[in-house]
């Protein structure tokens, strides 16, 4: 049986109950970095595709699969590391996307541009993200459904009482503020922004580059290279409620375990309101 908080709206009690969830995963992450670093330094191993994997990394996901399945039983999590290990659930037409430290390079390199990202998928549509910066304090929450929506700003708090309202801010035609990956910079998204009237450039790590525009501090947040669908999916809920939108680079809809069992997705672009 699901456990979600009572007296709230449906989607704010989701999005309460998810927020927990990555909350909790956040003290867990946070607690083994702190360990770590009193210890000498951050331990990692190399997956198949080369990506580093951490002890935090697959203790935040066992605590992230447990929370998941008591809070929305009988839906399927497709969450990185489990898959990366063949253990990966099969989709179904509702599901969870998980990536439960996005960023671990930033987490090695002490950075606090990581995240936890949760997004549920209704649909093929991202209809509900959390995405948790647990060492900067920040956490977006967004939702869209057909009860209600809105997109928010908090901090270390489940309570959507404690949280802001945030919104994109309308496209402007000129004088663009662009938010690029710091540690996957790739040359066709390099060359993308330079066909762009750019006022002004951020690096960031992690998907707290969707929650930028989210809140409407950048305009465009582009990405040529190929990631996966739990890179996005959180991010892409948030900026979706937020009166952003997250589409194919040639304008298409993303294609959430659609038409790819490894659960690519071979490039997006990110745009605030008014696209």
């Amino acid at each position: 049986m699901s456990s979600l908080p009572p007296h709230l709206p449906p989607h704010l009690s989701l999005l309460s109950a998810l927020a927990g969830a990555a909350l909790k995963a956040g003290e867990v992450i946070l607690r083994i970095r702190a360990e770590s670093l009193a210890g000498g330094g951050m331990a990692s191993a190399q997956k198949s595709d080369e990506s580093p994997v951490t002890a935090a990394d697959l203790a935040a996901e066992e605590l992230l699969r447990a929370e998941l399945a008591r809070l929305l039983p009988g839906v399927p999590v497709i969450a990185e590391e489990a898959v990366a290990q063949g253990r990966g659930e099969a989709p179904a037409e509702t599901f969870l996307l998980v990536d439960p430290l996005d960023g671990t390079r930033e987490f090695i390199g002490a950075s606090g541009e990581f995240t936890v990202n949760i997004g549920l998928v209704e649909a093929g549509v991202p209809s509900f993200g959390i995405v948790l910066a647990p060492a900067v304090n920040k956490l977006y929450a967004g939702a869209t459904t057909a009860a209600g929506a809105g997109a928010f700003l908090g901090g270390r708090d489940a309570d959507p009482g404690s949280w802001t309202p945030i919104r994109c801010r309308p496209m402007p035609h000129t004088g663009l503020i662009a938010v690029a990956s710091r540690s996957h910079l790739d040359p066709e998204t390099t060359a993308f922004l330079a066909g762009l009237d750019i006022a002004e450039s951020i690096s960031c790590g992690s998907a707290l580059k969707f929650g930028l525009v989210a809140e409407g501090r950048a305009d465009l947040y582009p990405r040529f290279g190929t990631v996966c669908e739990w890179d996005v999916a959180a991010g892409h809920a948030v900026v979706r409620a937020a009166g952003g939108s997250v589409c194919r680079t040639d304008g298409g809809a993303l294609p959430y375990a659609r038409t790819e069992a490894d659960y690519r997705v071979h490039g997006f672009i990110t745009r605030g309101a008014g696209t």
